[in-house]
């Protein structure tokens, strides 16, 4: 019977701090693996309490009786917990690694233990943070070979020219316009989606750069000084764009000098020839550096399209796009001018602006049950989001919006974005717990509907509106923000 009892404990000790471990590599995978990320900055630091801190607690503490607590409340949270995850884990090979490391530490540990005639409870920190350190060395050594291997294959790329973008907003929408107008005349790849840090760009480089490539266009993303830096000295981009600087991941960088003095890091790049910056980020004047922010001086954008006039020097060129939003403009303008600098005439690139597809889940439009889908699931700021607003209110039938607001943003940006949704949209439906408090004190609309989580938002759309609605998703966030 006793045997029975330490195999039992045995068993179980393994489940628990598989769990525990589960769920801190579902943290650091979403928070880039940053450890100080997860700790200081998570938007739901009660998530912690509840599924880490008070089961660990609770294994030293209940004795006898933390089996029923472990099998009985603690499994099956953290099993719904998981399941209600819009952005679960993803079982790359560094998380297996970490879960293998986890795993055989614990084994080790339990059955050294056991051979010694037991050692009261088995440990739970000691292979957590065994793990974590052996995982962390490990992701660090491989690193540093498949950075070598992708600065290796750069350097066999002689002619190989590199554009840096960053930015606030717009930079995923910027790289993918000055790559589809580029890809007129050369042979074009850009990074994929919104990858952005600096192991998804030497990823990128080691498992997808075609070698035959002439422009490799990149996106430059951070949320901390030193982030673009470490980019830049990387990649050392001929060419390189800041767009529209604004008070984006606030709460990383608590200033906005901080914001842009991170985002001009991409100055320092050793081979820079040429700069492309908005006029928001800065105005001193640089011999490599050309402004633009203030060239579009007409546009018409309905939810059919975009017409603009663009003043390019002393000519005013006439643009039309089937990309929505008058935003956009911006974003195209800078590149049209890096298009210029590349040789492009401007009857290649008029002809590459009406041609241009929309970016995925920025404005993108979808027709699907008779009603009218606006996906801008991936535009997290004020200035994008009111544009989707202003788009929606000039659709006849009702409007629909199902957002959590702004987020890594203020208060005043969200009251701005909640007085354009009051006089808009009929339909208002939150998700997520981060502004519904602010936007349910605020939101005076027919219908408000504030959802905790998203398991239950293809029912509520289906019941709320139907064949004739404008819906407009605006700042997809995952349900941990």
């Amino acid at each position: 019977m006793e045997e029975y009892k330490i195999l039992f404990a045995f068993i179980t000790n393994v489940l628990f701090v598989t769990t525990l471990g589960w769920y801190l590599i579902t943290n650091l995978q979403w928070y880039d693996y940053k450890i100080t990320r997860v700790v200081l900055k998570h938007h739901k630091p009660s998530w912690h309490l509840i599924y880490f801190f008070i089961p660990f607690i609770a294994y030293y503490t209940t004795g006898q009786f933390f089996a029923i607590f472990f099998y009985f409340a603690m499994l099956p949270s953290i099993f719904v917990w998981h399941k209600k995850l819009d952005k679960k884990l993803v079982l790359t090979w560094r998380v297996k690694r970490f879960l293998i490391l986890l795993v055989s530490f614990v084994l080790f540990q339990n059955v050294l233990c056991t051979l010694k005639g037991g050692c009261g409870t088995y440990g739970v920190f000691m292979p957590l943070a065994l793990a974590y350190i052996g995982s962390y060395m490990i992701e660090k050594f491989l690193f540093m070979t498949y950075k070598k291997e992708a600065l290796k294959k750069l350097s066999q790329m002689k002619d190989l020219q590199i554009i840096c973008i960053t930015g606030s907003y717009g930079k995923t929408s910027i790289k993918n316009f000055v790559a589809q107008i580029l890809a007129k005349k050369y042979k074009v790849y850009a990074t994929p989606r919104s990858v952005n840090t600096i192991g998804g760009i030497v990823g990128d480089i080691n498992n997808s750069l075609p070698s035959d490539t002439e422009i490799y266009v990149c996106e430059a993303g951070a949320r901390e000084s030193g982030d673009i830096y470490e980019i830049t000295t990387f990649l050392e981009p001929q060419s390189v764009v800041v767009g529209k600087v604004g008070l984006a991941h606030i709460e990383y960088f608590k200033t906005l000098e901080n914001i842009i003095a991170t985002k001009l890091e991409i100055m320092q790049s050793p081979k820079l020839e040429k700069a492309f910056i908005h006029t928001s980020v800065t105005d001193e004047p640089h011999k490599k550096v050309t402004f633009f922010g203030n060239e579009i001086v007409c546009c018409h954008a309905t939810l059919e399209g975009t017409n603009f006039d663009l003043k390019f020097d002393d000519e005013t060129i006439s643009f039309h796009t089937k990309i929505l939003g008058n935003f956009q403009t911006m974003n195209i303008a800078v590149a049209v001018r890096v298009a210029r600098s590349f040789g492009l005439s401007f009857e290649e690139i008029k002809e590459a602006v009406e041609e241009l597809e929309p970016v995925e889940h920025r404005l993108q439009m979808i027709k699907a049950g008779g009603k009218l889908i606006l996906d801008d699931g991936y535009n997290g700021n004020i200035d994008g989001m009111l544009e989707g607003v202003r788009l929606c209110s000039l659709h006849n039938g009702r409007k629909a919006i199902v957002t959590p607001g702004l987020v890594e943003s203020s208060q005043e940006l969200n009251l701005k974005l909640i007085e354009a949704i009051n006089n808009t949209f009929d339909i208002v439906i939150v998700t997520g717990s981060l502004n519904a408090e602010l936007f349910d004190k605020n939101l005076k609309v027919k219908t408000k509907i504030i959802l905790h989580d998203k398991s239950s938002l293809t029912d509520v759309l289906a019941s709320q509106t139907k064949a004739g609605d404008i819906v407009l998703f605006a700042n997809d966030a995952p349900n941990f923000i």
